[in-house]
């Protein structure tokens, strides 16, 4: 499967000068997606992994798919304000702003093997920060996946401790 060929380049967006890579080619097209979908979680099945972290917001689109795939739990990590219980929170940053991502703090218990999966690896903030929030409620990251890497920008550096499943590199 040639995944560039569902992905759209946006110059500009969501600020000037950055090019985003829209994802929503690739998940729209059913074969695409399922590829897509069966890749990354034969990756988490290899890792053995238990529960799935899909960071706000695209993070859920492919996560909680391939969680389903491996009949695993999926954990949403979210934005400051909207998860309805207690949470453990870390503070970020991204390509162009900071940020912060919040989960569930009876989300991860010990010893649950966690895969992080999104659709870009950029900065590494965002999965830096799921990486954070996992091990502080005892869990082990035993592998992070991404649709895509923006190889620029460097963000393996900060993760390059844990396996890693990407499907496009730019």
């Amino acid at each position: 499967m040639k995944y560039t060929d569902y992905i759209k380049n946006v110059p500009n967006f969501p600020i000037e000068g950055i090019q985003f890579k829209d994802i929503t080619p690739l998940i729209g097209n059913k074969d695409a997606f399922r590829h897509a979908i069966d890749e990354l979680a034969e990756f988490a099945r290899s890792k053995k992994a238990n529960k799935v972290i899909g960071p706000d917001a695209r993070g859920f689109i492919i996560g909680a798919p391939v969680a389903y795939a491996l009949d695993a739990a999926f954990v949403p990590v979210r934005k400051p304000g909207k998860l309805p219980r207690e949470v453990l929170s870390f503070d970020y940053e991204l390509e162009y702003g900071k940020n912060t991502l919040c989960m569930h703090k009876d989300a991860i218990s010990k010893g649950d093997k966690v895969v992080i999966i999104d659709d870009l690896l950029a900065t590494g903030g965002t999965v830096e920060a799921s990486i954070n929030l996992v091990e502080a409620a005892g869990g082990e990251v035993v592998g992070l996946g991404f649709m895509i890497e923006l190889l620029d920008l460097n963000g393996r550096d900060k993760i390059k401790d844990y396996p890693i499943k990407v499907l496009i590199q730019y």
